[in-house]
């Protein structure tokens, strides 16, 4: 094993390479399970509490509100989670809830996401000439879902109140139903050509049943262009047209699937044969992107980062600018981890530790001349790829990664296409 070179020997090169994004500073973000001090609060920015993990749909609404409207913000990540950490100065009940600027707080997921409009907006998610349709739209997602199933921020939507999948009839009644109501509309969106609030209420819950529903029962997939003409171009729409859902809010399906597996209310463990569908649905997040795929979420990136310059200049960068910021947390992590992690390929000293991070980091960063992804800032040095334990650590975050929490998907699938070239 070659150890690691001059190319990339300091953190601060690293962090060099990401100018200018490190000259701005990036919005506040505090996980109040880690630091219940009260904060001082923006008078010009609102504050978003949603909920911790990135699991809770209804904080997904009001989080994508802000984000589609171009929104600065800042956000306090709350641990709802049954009888979770809650700091003194939360005001109690669920997740989202929004301090506006004012000092006046409110609640519920769609009456969050019409104030934003009318605040921030200009109309953009309730177009005045639509408003009436996109406000029955959203109501619609009432009258669809299954009303008998078990609540759950992890699972909603998923089981009875006896712990078992829905059967997958009420599963198929679902989706052909919301298939019908996008095929009402005159383009891929619930409301037409254009993005509304009405998919923002219903894409934290299909964005889910995407990835969770195969799971469950044989020939059961949402996104199935046959059986679902609509709901599939609905999917490739949200994903390849909605730059903030597609960059930041979107959660990956490994995510979704690796919370079915976590006990917690409304799911009671998982049924065994659930945990047997899950074994061989992740393949296909790890392959290399085509190159009208790369082009595609580029494009996607740049648009999203015109109003945030504290990004980096790829999706990838991005990642290895999160792992830069967190990389003394990572250790501590890996490090308290170490007796599950023997013969997993990852240096277990600190030292070793370290120079597989900034391997990883590199690669993410300058890009890398065999995965076929973007070279722009310029291609790292080959020998990042032979940095003991590189892989393995891209591996091991892949696993401990909560998508949408920590990143975006995007950046996301980056270490995932590292992860698996671990051996």
């Amino acid at each position: 094993v070659k150890p690691f070179l001059a190319f990339a020997a300091q953190w601060r090169d690293l962090e060099n390479a990401l100018q200018p994004s490190q000259q701005h500073d990036p919005p506040v973000i505090i996980d109040s399970a880690l630091d219940p001090s009260k904060p001082n609060f923006s008078s010009s920015r609102p504050t978003l509490f949603r909920e911790r993990h990135g699991w809770c749909p209804y904080s997904e609404r009001a989080w994508l509100a802000l984000e589609s409207c171009n929104v600065p913000y800042d956000t306090i990540r709350i641990d709802n989670t049954g009888p979770g950490r809650k700091p003194p100065y939360f005001r109690g009940g669920q997740t989202p809830q929004m301090r506006w600027p004012d000092g006046t707080t409110q609640g519920e997921s769609m009456d969050l996401v019409e104030e934003v409009d009318a605040r921030y907006g200009n109309g953009i998610l309730y177009p005045e000439s639509i408003k009436n349709d996109v406000i029955n739209k959203a109501r619609q997602f009432q009258n669809i879902f299954p009303s008998k199933s078990r609540p759950s921020s992890r699972a909603a939507f998923l089981f009875d109140w006896g712990g078992e999948p829905l059967w997958k009839s009420e599963f198929e009644s679902v989706l052909s139903e919301t298939d019908a109501l996008l095929g009402s509309s005159c383009g891929p969106f619930f409301c037409g050509e254009s993005f509304t609030a009405a998919d923002i209420a219903w894409v934290p819950f299909l964005e889910r049943y995407a990835a969770q529903l195969p799971c469950f029962h044989d020939g059961l997939n949402p996104r199935d262009a046959t059986t679902y003409p609509h709901l599939n171009k609905w999917y490739e729409a949200m994903e390849t047209t909605v730059p903030a859902y597609a960059c930041r809010v979107r959660g990956n399906p490994s995510s979704w699937r690796k919370v079915l597996t976590m006990a917690g209310y409304g799911n009671g463990g998982v049924p065994p044969a659930v945990v047997g569908r899950m074994d061989d649905l992740g393949a296909e997040e790890g392959r290399v992107q085509t190159e009208e795929e790369r082009c595609r979420d580029q494009g996607l990136w740049d648009e999203y980062r015109e109003t945030r310059p504290y990004l980096a200049e790829t999706p990838s960068a991005e990642a290895g600018r999160v792992l830069l910021g967190n990389r003394e947390a990572i250790v501590v992590d890996t490090l308290k981890r170490a007796g599950a992690l023997e013969g997993k390929g990852i240096p277990l000293d600190e030292k070793g530790l370290d120079e597989a991070m900034q391997a990883l980091a590199t690669i993410l960063i300058y890009g890398d001349e065999e995965d076929g992804r973007y070279d722009e800032i310029g291609t790292a040095s080959k020998e990042a790829n032979d940095v003991d334990g590189v892989f393995a650590m891209a591996k091991f975050l892949d696993e401990r990664m909560c998508v949408p929490r920590d990143m975006g998907t995007m950046s996301a699938d980056a270490i995932k296409r590292l992860a698996v070239r671990s051996a």
